[in-house]
């Protein structure tokens, strides 16, 4: 006979067991109802395509998925996930389409691992700001379907197998702020709309295959601090509304086919410049006076360009130079002209290397080479016309560890300064008239 009275009775042995069940698995989540399907079975999903899931031993239906490994949810019901980091996990395999699903997603990191493939479809994770995929295996094109994850703050698709062009439509990522593609095989151009991404701090692009001018468009992004783009094949000057991004603090553009003189009022552009690379192009003319106002450089390196003229005295006030490498272009000195930058070299009180290989300089080494910074290790000066004997002074350079004076035509001996060298590892001076000792 139905007895009413056991209702209530009933109802509390069905509903108490999981009433424990979720306070024993804590405030927000009860370990085995999971509120939001979708979420969880897009990450069973994502598992599934790994090779080896030991990172992800917990991602187990005895725990709630807002608990597993690397992932983060909201705080309220239906808990959606915000958050996939899994960076330096070993994780092979395929990254699943099914995290395209995860539409409150906001940081997918996963840098560091093994996986290969494509990148999966994630147009839909419009709330996404943060995309890390690099130090990967992933292969093919960039989608062009990312240009719809407009949210974008920071996207590092670094040092993976991606071919391809950069999409044109990626100045649509108008919030991005970090834009990393480098150690690619990525072709074809720049996309000027890149340039319409006002809030780009960080642009890497170095390593891939990507041709033709820089950008002039790149003029609008007044953020700018670190462009790097070296170790591809682009071609023309550098645009002159390049030296209007005052911000720029690192610049690299080695290893291109880039010409053409630099502007003589390069050094004024560029205010704030710290690292400025333009080695392995095609550049010809004078080095800029105006470097003078770039105070602020640590690393400045013009090698194996086709720079001419004398060296300007422009170093007086760079207290910050570190590392000045000027080697393998026609640059000229004598003993009438051209070293007197030499004596402005030595207000560097922080030079540690110093290259002038392959120049035209010719004459006598100043004596002022001993007054160089203390902390100088590194001194090349080799295959020049340098006659005469080396000054006894060089031996104050104590911290010296790589000498280089060969192939010029110096003379006399070495035993007035060598000795004094005392940290000195590699000593190059074949090709010259020392006299034996």
């Amino acid at each position: 006979m139905w007895q009413p009275k056991l209702l209530p009775k009933l109802a509390m042995l069905v509903v108490l067991p999981l009433l424990l069940l979720c306070y024993a698995a804590g405030n927000v989540h009860c370990s085995t109802i999971h509120e939001n399907s979708e979420d969880f079975h897009s990450l069973l999903d994502f598992k599934k395509g790994i090779t080896d899931p030991t990172a992800l031993s917990n991602w187990t239906s005895n725990t709630h998925f807002c608990r597993w490994n690397g992932v983060n949810c909201t705080l309220t019901r239906p808990y959606r996930v915000t958050e996939l980091v899994l960076p330096g996990k070993n994780l092979a395999g395929q990254i699943s389409s099914s995290l395209g699903n995860l539409t409150y997603l906001n940081k997918l990191v996963l840098t560091n691992n093994s996986f290969h493939g494509p990148i999966p479809l994630l147009n839909k994770l419009l709330n996404l700001k943060y995309l890390s995929l690099g130090s990967n295996l992933l292969q093919g094109e960039i989608p062009d379907a990312l240009t719809n994850c407009s949210n974008l703050v920071k996207l590092d698709l670094s040092k993976n197998n991606l071919t391809g062009v950069i999409p044109p439509r990626i100045g649509f990522l108008t919030k991005l702020e970090s834009f990393l593609l480098y150690k690619n095989s990525l072709s074809g151009v720049i996309p000027p709309g890149l340039g319409n991404i006002t809030d780009l701090s960080v642009i890497a692009l170095s390593q891939n295959q990507l041709n033709g001018p820089i950008p002039t468009e790149f003029w609008r992004m007044p953020n700018i601090a670190l462009l790097y783009m070296p170790e591809n094949n682009l071609s023309g000057g550098i645009p002159q509304t390049l030296f209007n991004l005052s911000s720029l603090r690192q610049l690299s553009l080695a290893y291109n086919m880039l010409g053409n003189t630099l502007p003589s009022n390069f050094g004024n552009a560029l205010p704030n410049i710290q690292f400025l690379y333009l080695a392995n192009n095609m550049f010809e003319g004078n080095i800029p006076a105006s470097l003078a106002n770039a105070s602020g450089l640590i690393d400045l390196s013009l090698s194996s360009n086709k720079f001419t003229g004398q060296i300007p005295s422009i170093f007086v006030n760079f207290s910050v130079l570190s590392t000045l490498i000027l080697e393998e272009n026609m640059l000229e000195a004598s003993d009438s002209a051209g070293w007197e930058f030499f004596d402005a070299l030595t207000n560097c009180s922080s030079l540690t290397g110093l290259s002038l290989a392959g120049n035209n300089l010719q004459g006598v080494v100043p004596n002022s080479v001993g007054n160089l910074a203390t902390n100088l290790t590194t001194l090349i000066m080799s295959d020049n016309h340098l006659s005469g004997t080396v000054p006894a002074s060089i031996g104050k350079l104590n911290s010296l560890i790589h000498l280089a004076l060969d192939g010029n035509n110096l003379t006399g001996t070495i035993d007035e300064w060598i000795g004094k060298l005392t940290n000195l590892q590699r000593l190059n001076l074949r090709g010259n008239n020392f006299k034996t000792l």
